[in-house]
């Protein structure tokens, strides 16, 4: 009797052990293998990409990602106006990479009618220019609350009082948002956009701002606007 138990025991305990060398061998090869290779691949081809698409400043220290977005405020929250400014943002306290979201409010909810309406009327104060003028994605936050991105003609609003504020030519303001509008991939996908963060650092390297304890590292806390932002795509 106590023979025979064993005997049916041992294919029961041969097939645990086929069960774990395979479970072992594929988190060695999936788990660990995989993950190198396609690490190790990635730097090779694409090496800034795989690194995270770090952008450095004019003085060659970080200063962010060209994939995710970041407000250029003062400690108090108020926008920058030597600084083009970005889109608002639901993740967090403002482009919270660790908190990506969006408000969630639907397009008929009165909180977001009314924040979209503020930031109309703010914006438009801000750069002087008509509310009919301000475009749509500069009162509206995207899904992840990270767009790197604003509109050309968002951009375009936004170069006189950049002018003003550094003492330049706006035409000289323009010419560095064409430079850096990249058009819609492959020409049909997507829109125009312009990346807030490498503009505004190649703003520091050619007409760098002459007030004191000013620049990327100092403009770069808070969230302009204090409105909720919410998701429109």
């Amino acid at each position: 009797m106590h023979a025979r138990t064993r005997l049916a025991g041992r294919p029961q305990l041969r097939t645990i052990g086929v069960a774990l060398r395979a479970m072992a061998l594929g988190t060695l090869v999936l788990g660990i293998g995989y993950p190198l290779l396609i690490t190790g691949v990635a730097h090779l081809v694409a090496p800034a990409q795989a690194a995270g698409s770090l952008v450095s400043g004019p003085d060659g220290d970080v200063v962010g990602s060209s994939l995710i977005g970041q407000s250029f405020a003062d400690a108090d929250g108020a926008p920058l106006p030597e600084y083009f400014q970005p889109r608002p943002s639901a993740a967090g306290d403002g482009y919270d990479a660790a908190a990506s979201s969006g408000s969630n409010l639907g397009p008929e909810n009165p909180d977001l009618v009314a924040a979209v309406e503020q930031r109309r009327a703010d914006i438009a104060a801000f750069e002087g220019v008509p509310e009919s003028a301000v475009p749509a994605d500069a009162v509206t936050a995207s899904a992840s609350g990270l767009d790197p991105h604003i509109s050309p003609a968002y951009a375009r609003i936004q170069a006189e009082r950049v002018a003003a504020a550094r003492g330049l030519d706006v035409g000289e303001v323009l010419d560095l948002v064409a430079a850096h509008t990249r058009a819609a991939d492959l020409g049909f996908l997507g829109q125009p956009r312009v990346n807030i963060l490498e503009l505004n650092v190649a703003l520091d390297a050619t007409h760098p701002v002459q007030a004191a304890g000013a620049g990327l590292d100092a403009g770069r806390n808070g969230q302009p606007g204090a409105a909720p932002a919410e998701t429109e795509e």
